[in-house]
């Protein structure tokens, strides 16, 4: 058994849908789970946003965010992330600033890079098919981390005039902003600008290492941030038992096999259904599904909060943000996520 503190723990949402739930019935079973993480005393609860995929809902994190603050009292809500690209600062910085009003000292803003869709969704959010805004990524985020503070920003035009641009109008606070990625880029991007770090290791743990390495050795310190900050995402199912937790892993397995196979994406199946379908991938499907469930941290309670414990020592992070993908059984309500639940119950015990 780890010796090795187990690390604060945050939750990642992708407001999951799965076989015959309504989008109203994923996004109230998600709320209904930010409740639970704020009473067994999550740190942070961040919605994802992801555009176009049956199988999840969270396509407008500010939107989620806003509800989340609403049925909470302690734990930060925020977004991981708000793929910027796909935004205009402006108004991620109004939408941010208008979030942290509602819910003060309590609004986190995790920014990512990736477009969260295909090209076609990727060309329809942008309605311009260009790649001018990912490559003005780095000014972006500056200019939001601007605009979300009390003075606001000063644009400087070209002629010599300047005008005065504010989020809103009398910020007392101001959102946390942090830079989400799963690259080198990412994280010299993140220790330039003095901003704290997240490595996206639910996607996949390729370059972990390197990544929080550049991050530290090149970190330049900021006014808020005197110090490198860094916690790391995980994909977590815990459960009664480990036949439990390994039956709740397989619709979530099949996804992500589909996934990387560039087959058509459905809802979630139920673990009935995906028993009952687990043959119909060939060898390469398999091999997906095997390599994602080794990065997984599937078992009981206490099996996986010690190899969290475990994990977070091993890359000198005190947080680890879990992204509970427990699949549902057919006998389990829409309206709610019995697994993802018992997930967060038992990690907190």
């Amino acid at each position: 058994m780890s010796t090795a503190p187990v690390p604060a723990l945050s939750v990642l949402d992708l407001v999951p849908v799965r076989a015959g739930q309504t989008s109203a019935q994923a996004v109230e079973a998600s709320l209904s789970l930010a409740q639970s993480a704020d009473d067994l005393g999550y740190r942070r609860y961040w919605f994802a946003e992801h555009h176009n995929m049956p199988a999840v809902a969270s396509t407008t994190p500010p939107v989620l965010i806003a509800a989340a603050a609403a049925r909470t009292s302690r734990i930060r809500v925020g977004s991981g992330g708000v793929m910027l690209p796909n935004h205009s600062p402006l108004v991620v910085a109004e939408q941010f600033a208008a979030l942290e009003a509602l819910a003060p000292g309590r609004i986190d803003l995790g920014i990512g890079r990736a477009p969260g869709s295909d090209p076609v969704i990727t060309q329809l959010l942008r309605m311009s098919g260009t790649t001018s805004d990912v490559e003005r990524f780095p000014e972006h985020v500056r200019d939001i981390i601007s605009l979300v503070g009390a003075d606001g920003a000063t644009v400087r035009f070209t002629s010599g005039g300047t005008y005065d641009v504010h989020a809103t109008p009398a910020a007392t606070t101001a959102p946390e902003v942090w830079l989400l990625g799963s690259s080198d880029y990412s994280a010299q991007l993140a220790a330039s600008l003095g901003l704290p770090y997240v490595f996206a290791n639910h996607f996949s743990g390729e370059g972990l290492d390197r990544a929080l390495a550049l991050y530290r050795g090149q970190f330049a310190p900021s006014e808020s941030y005197p110090q490198p900050v860094t916690f790391l995402t995980a994909n977590v199912i815990a459960a009664p038992t480990a036949e439990e937790a390994q039956e709740r892993a397989l619709p979530q397995l099949r996804m992500m096999a589909r996934l990387r196979q560039n087959k058509p994406l459905l809802p979630l199946e139920t673990v009935e259904q995906a028993q009952a379908a687990a043959s119909d991938f060939d060898a390469l499907g398999g091999q997906i599904m095997a390599g994602a469930r080794a990065r997984w941290f599937v078992g009981t309670g206490d099996s996986v909060r010690a190899e969290l414990a475990d994990f977070a020592a091993r890359h000198g992070v005190d947080e680890v943000m879990i992204s509970p993908i427990a699949g549902a059984y057919d006998r389990e309500g829409t309206d709610a996520a019995a697994g993802r639940t018992q997930t967060l119950e038992l990690l907190a015990a």
